[in-house]
């Protein structure tokens, strides 16, 4: 039944290849724990459930892990009840540790301009131009990126359709910056409306860790010495936008997020650029060490 639910998660729901991973290592887990305990998953309750959380934890899986471990077992129970094997989903109401909630770090605006900004006269230079000022410009996530055929893009428009985590289409602005950068790469490159804006060795679109290991090349280049990774351009994008505009709808719709839950943590850090900018300003924000 793990098999079955994974692949309607696959074919039906669509999901991509590294959640279906995570998921089934999740599930795996539940399943080694019914092996021990020598019961069906069918035949768990609350207290069952309870207890694979409490060995997971005491193997040492952090809080995060514990939840995305839950979820997953959530998921798969409410798959289950719905198609009649189970009376009941016993994870329904159980909670994982809170995990401490830990700020994406992000670039300042000259940092984002020095990394975007690289040689496009070097091998490969106006590849890497265009791929990291869509990147910077849209808010794209890494999938997303790879994924891009030229139909996908609308350049004379400054639009980009992207499918994204749960096959949620969107429509993002591309920037001009980035629509040069795009049209110098295609000029160079060519290809149809079908093929991939990114193209790897083989001609197919190109892998998430040859796009990850260009960024982190890229970025010791530029002179810049923070972790460098697409999502970090990513959460740039998001942290700039609010900072000037202060519409969290609006980020939440260009980020793609089902929940605008999941785009708050962009005020946290609007909050300590805000403080920051009134510790620097304001004649009586800093207390004397002594206080």
């Amino acid at each position: 039944m793990i098999a079955d639910y994974l692949a309607h998660l696959q074919v039906e729901r669509r999901v991509s290849p590294h959640t279906l991973d995570g998921y089934r290592r999740d599930l795996d887990a539940l399943a080694a724990f019914c092996t021990h305990a020598a019961r069906d998953s069918v035949a768990l309750g609350e207290p069952d459930i309870r207890a694979f959380v409490a060995a997971e934890h005491r193997r040492g899986l952090s809080p995060k892990s514990l939840q995305r471990r839950l979820s997953a077992v959530r998921g798969f129970y409410h798959w289950l009840l719905r198609h009649g094997h189970v009376p009941a989903n016993p994870a329904a109401s159980i909670r994982a540790p809170k995990a401490p909630r830990k700020l994406p770090q992000v670039l300042d605006p000259d940092e984002a301009k020095a990394l975007v900004e690289v040689d496009t006269a070097a091998p490969l230079g106006l590849r890497d131009r265009a791929m990291l000022e869509l990147f910077y410009s849209s808010g794209l996530r890494l999938a997303e990126l790879c994924a891009l055929r030229w139909r996908d893009l609308q350049l004379d428009e400054g639009l980009v359709t992207v499918l994204g985590k749960g096959a949620r289409q969107r429509i993002v602005p591309v920037g001009s910056h980035a629509r040069n950068a795009l049209s110098a790469w295609r000029a160079e490159r060519g290809g149809g409306q079908d093929a991939p804006v990114f193209p790897g060795r083989g001609g197919g679109p190109i892998g998430p860790r040859a796009v990850q290991m260009r960024m982190r090349q890229l970025a010791q280049r530029q002179g810049l010495f923070k972790r460098v990774h697409p999502h970090l351009l990513r959460h740039s994008f998001a942290s700039h936008v609010l900072e000037s505009s202060g519409d969290l709808r609006g980020v939440q719709e260009l980020l793609g997020h089902a929940d605008i839950a999941t785009t708050q943590i962009y005020t946290h850090l609007d909050f300590q650029h805000l403080a920051k900018v009134y510790d620097a300003a304001h004649p009586r924000a800093k207390r004397r060490s002594g206080d």
